[in-house]
């Protein structure tokens, strides 16, 4: 009877996919006092942890770069209001900051550092510190160098792990945690996401139906940044 007993609650408990979802990784080498979480599965949300969709938090997202990035910028809000976050009506009213960059030319970088120092200042306030994420082409081609500037930056995400947003968002403000997830992938294409629009004129939209590049020109950063090509179900475009 014990043994039968034991046995009923192993199979009641969670299963090897939320161990690895909450693996949290060592410090990389070259990020020194840095703690960096690199979770490399889909967002899960295990059944005997607790979310964050009460802490009503708000995010301010600002898009730089391609039209393949505002349409990316609408996955994003979709992600993070489905798992309890509403999006903020201006910056300073923002929890988290997110910025959608762009890594095409220098001076499209130069632009992103400016503003990340607008948003913290070398004497920041301790009070209302906002979280501020730097997303897209710009965090996959500079990885975790970019948390090497101390105190300007908390999250860095690549374009193939906004998935795992909640959970890189609840180390920031949780445990207090610098993280990082710039896992590039073979098959990810968002399809069965419904974006969440960021603009209400109501006339247009961008759909994207692939992503990433094999043709590996001299001249473009792409297949770096964005990973392999790879084509969405038609089913889930129209």
């Amino acid at each position: 009877r014990t043994c039968r007993s034991l046995f009923s609650q192993f199979t009641k408990g969670p299963d090897l996919k939320h161990f690895i979802a909450q693996t949290i990784q060592s410090p990389h080498p070259h990020s020194h006092s840095h703690e960096i979480i690199e979770n490399t599965v889909q967002h899960l949300h295990p059944p005997y942890l607790q979310t964050q969709q009460n802490l009503n938090l708000k995010f301010w997202i600002e898009t730089y770069g391609c039209q393949m990035n505002v349409a990316d910028s609408d996955i994003i809000r979709s992600v993070l209001d489905k798992d309890g976050y509403s999006q903020a009506s201006s910056l300073d009213e923002a929890d988290i900051v997110l910025l959608n960059t762009c890594a095409i030319r220098e001076n499209a970088e130069s632009k992103i550092w400016q503003k990340l120092r607008q948003l913290r200042p070398k004497k920041p306030q301790k009070q209302n510190k906002k979280v501020v994420g730097v997303l897209g082409c710009m965090a996959e081609r500079l990885k975790d160098k970019l948390l090497e500037e101390k105190g300007l930056i908390d999250l860095v995400v690549g374009p193939d792990a906004y998935r795992s947003l909640p959970n890189l968002l609840q180390a920031c403000l949780v445990e207090g945690r610098s993280s990082i997830n710039v896992k590039l992938s073979v098959d990810e294409t968002y399809g069965d996401i419904s974006p969440v629009r960021g603009d209400d004129n109501g006339v247009s939209a961008f759909v994207s139906i692939m992503r990433g590049c094999n043709n590996m020109c001299a001249f473009c950063i792409v297949p770096y940044t964005r990973g392999r090509e790879r084509s969405r179900n038609v089913d889930s475009i129209i």
